[in-house]
């Protein structure tokens, strides 16, 4: 599986730390930065890079970090086609993807620790869409927003 991952200052600790261990775990890792800490980056630089990536099919899924992680989410879901969900605990990891076909975990990295952060992570990347038939239609009714002006 690829996956595409991006921080800001906020979470590039984290990333780093993410980057290395999902790479043990046999994931090919797409890096859209940042590639160094830098106090006055902005999260939209590096996310809707991603975003667009996870959008078009260039990655499986992404996972994105900023400071709480708000600011990420925010980013990433104004891309069409892009589902990110705010994560800081493990049942929503998956159940975002279980149910809701979650294709971005973003988290904050002043909320989560590293060893949550790597929880989360491969909570997330286990997980699978379920395709049940609610949860289609409720995704089809989420898809006909992102056509209206």
């Amino acid at each position: 599986m690829k996956i595409g991952i991006a921080s800001d200052h906020g979470g590039f600790e984290i990333k780093q730390v993410l980057k290395d261990r999902l790479e043990k775990q046999n994931y090919t890792i797409i890096d859209f930065g940042n590639f160094e800490i830098n106090p006055g980056d902005d999260y939209p630089d590096f996310v809707v890079p991603l975003a667009k990536a996870v959008a078009n099919n260039e990655v499986d899924r992404g996972i994105a970090v900023c400071g709480s992680g708000v600011g990420a989410s925010i980013a990433a879901n104004k891309i069409k086609g892009v589902r990110a969900g705010l994560v800081h605990d493990h049942y929503s990891a998956h159940q975002g993807v279980e149910d809701d076909n979650m294709n971005i975990l973003c988290m904050g990295g002043r909320i989560v620790g590293v060893d949550k952060a790597i929880e989360l992570a491969t909570t997330f990347l286990e997980a699978e869409f379920s395709h049940a038939e609610r949860h289609k239609r409720r995704l089809g009714k989420i898809e006909d927003c992102e056509c209206q002006s």
